[in-house]
This record gives structure tokens, sequence and C-alpha cells, in this order.
């Protein structure tokens, strides 16, 4: 309670002086100290990052979306007609798609036993392991960056507030050696601390609704996965009935 007492006081006896000192944004980079500068370096990286992961991943999950819309009705024609080759080979076409990538896993370690007059259970096994690879490895591909936004919205706070705390103690340290000294002497500390907080604040917000928009977006792909996982194993069960009942 005294520093944010202490910190409320020093912010009051700014903004009575502000008429007196300028707060622009070049008075404010110029009063910067060595740590103050190293904190606003260190949350422009994490903003550039934060930035370049929320463009490639909405990139990313757009094309793998709409890819799928286009994938869907094809392959599905595909395994209406029993024509496994063609359908593995819409697959491959479609290779942003995360549907396709799945779908053609399980489809080409099905494919394989094909040959023999009876497939038995351990092949339908290892189609079904097939499509569980195949899920686990495109979820994972789907997350990638995900952690990196993740410690950018829960790191950027922490960082404005280390630069916060170095401005409050300039502005103490200012206001010992010269205690006669206007709201000047300690008015580029006071703006560095301000600064840094809200610089912090700024970044961390979006890097935390994209965390939370992309997490969703990846849990409603790896439902989608599952999906077609299931309705491809049924489309296997059918299909080795119909080799036994032949």
């Amino acid at each position: 309670m005294t520093f944010l007492a202490s910190l409320l006081g020093l912010f009051l006896l700014f903004a009575e002086g502000e008429k007196a000192i300028s707060f622009g944004i070049y008075d404010i980079a110029k009063s910067l100290t060595i740590p103050g500068w190293v904190v606003i370096i260190t949350l422009i990286i994490e903003s550039v990052y934060m930035i370049a992961v929320g463009i490639e991943r909405w990139l990313t999950y757009n094309k793998a979306k709409q890819q799928s819309r286009q994938y869907a009705p094809k392959v599905a024609q595909a395994l209406k007609n029993s024509n496994i080759d063609e359908a593995i080979s819409i697959s491959d076409k479609h290779k942003d798609s995360h549907l396709a990538m799945v779908v053609s896993s399980g489809l080409k370690e099905f494919n394989a036993h094909q040959g023999n007059s009876d497939i038995s259970a351990d092949e339908m096994e290892a189609s079904k392991r097939a499509l569980e690879r195949a899920i686990a490895v495109k979820t994972a591909e789907l997350k990638r960056g995900l952690s990196g936004l993740a410690t950018v919205g829960s790191t950027a706070p922490f960082v404005g507030l280390f630069g916060t705390v170095v401005g409050i103690i300039g502005a103490f340290q200012a206001l010992r050696s010269n205690e006669t000294a206007g709201i000047g002497a300690v008015g580029g500390a006071i703006a560095e601390a301000l600064v840094a907080t809200a610089f912090g604040i700024a970044v961390a917000v979006p890097a935390v609704w994209l965390f939370n928009y992309f997490t969703n977006k990846v849990t409603s792909f790896s439902v989608e996965m599952e999906n077609s996982a299931s309705e491809l194993v049924d489309y296997f069960i059918k299909q080795r009935t119909k080799q036994l009942k032949g």
C-alpha cells in the first residue's frame, strides 16, 4: 500500500506540473535509462513475435478450413463408390487440410491390407492407430506458436512492472539528491514508469486474446478430426464385413 500511495502521489504531482515539462514521445524516449530501454526493447520484441504468430496462425487456420470444406464432399463421394485409391489421391491434393491428413493416413494403412482375402482384426487396429497418430501429429502442428503467445501474455505485464519499479526508483533517487528540485527532476522517471506499465499491458492483452481464440480453433479442428476418424473406422468395418460375407 505504501508503494501504491507513493506512486499515486508522484503521478498527481506530475499531473499538476505537466504544463512545466514536455510529455511528448521524444522527450520520454530521451529520458529513458538503460534498464528502461531494455524493458521497452523486450516488449517490442514480444509484440513483433505476437503479431507474426497471429498472422501466420490465422492464415494457416483459414487455409485448413477452406480446403477441408472442398475436400470433405469429394472424398465422401469417392468412398461411397468404394474407390479408395481415388480418395487417397484427393487427400494428397489437399495438403493444407487437417481432415485430409488424417483420412489419408487411415486410408493408406487400410489400403495396404486390401489385397488380403480377409482383413484381420489386427490389421483393423493398425488402421485405427494410424488415424490416432495422424490426429496427434496434426494437433501438435496446429498448436505450434500458441505456447509462445501464452508466454508473451503472461510475462509482458511483469516486464512492464519491472520498468515501472525502475522508473519509480529513479524518481525517488532524483528527489533525494535534490530535495528542492521541481517536477522536472522526476518527470522523466515517472513518465518512464507509466509508459512501461502501459506498454506491458498493451502487449499482454492482445496476446492473451489471440491465445484463447486460436486455442478454441484448435479444439474445433480436433473435434472435426476425431469425427472424421470415427466415420472412417465405421467405413473400414463395413468394408471388412463385405469381405467376410463375400
